[in-house]
């Protein structure tokens, strides 16, 4: 018997990020970063700077006879984008570029109807919270923490 919908939801995030191609040019990452961070446009799915936990859930009977459970969890991510230069801006706004893409890539189209429920994984997923920070040090750099809320039953 299937205890958490966790697992697959979070292979299925990475797979549908690492297939869009708006962010064919993104490493997308899953967990914390390695020690290598050459990569000047990153996604993390399961990691964000300072967070304890990679996914947060909680569960519930779904009704009487406790048949099924509901399962709400939220996945941690963080967009991060930096260069050489002192171009604050240029960085946030590349940096919500790529939480857009992300958040384009949940949306239900015709090539990938099952996208909002992570190919089949959980009721629906969207993307709800996000914390930007801001650094200048040599070159600049922002990065946006960011949750994917989903729901499933199991």
């Amino acid at each position: 018997m299937m205890t958490s919908r966790v697992p697959a939801a979070v292979d299925a995030l990475l797979a549908i990020l690492r297939a869009a191609p708006a962010l064919s040019d993104v490493d997308v990452l899953d967990g914390a970063p390695a020690v290598n961070l050459t990569a000047l446009r990153r996604l993390y799915v399961g990691w964000q700077p300072d967070g304890e936990a990679a996914v947060s859930l909680h569960q519930e009977f779904n009704g009487a006879g406790a048949r099924t459970r509901n399962e709400a969890f939220e996945i941690s991510c963080y967009a991060e984008a930096r260069a050489g230069d002192k171009d604050i801006k240029a960085r946030r706004d590349e940096v919500f570029a790529l939480v857009g893409e992300v958040e384009t890539a949940l949306r239900a189209t015709d090539a990938a109807p099952t996208a909002p429920t992570l190919n089949n994984t959980v009721l629906w997923a969207h993307l709800t919270a996000g914390d930007l920070t801001q650094v200048q040090a040599e070159g600049t750099r922002a990065g946006l923490a960011f949750t994917v809320t989903c729901q499933a039953r199991i």
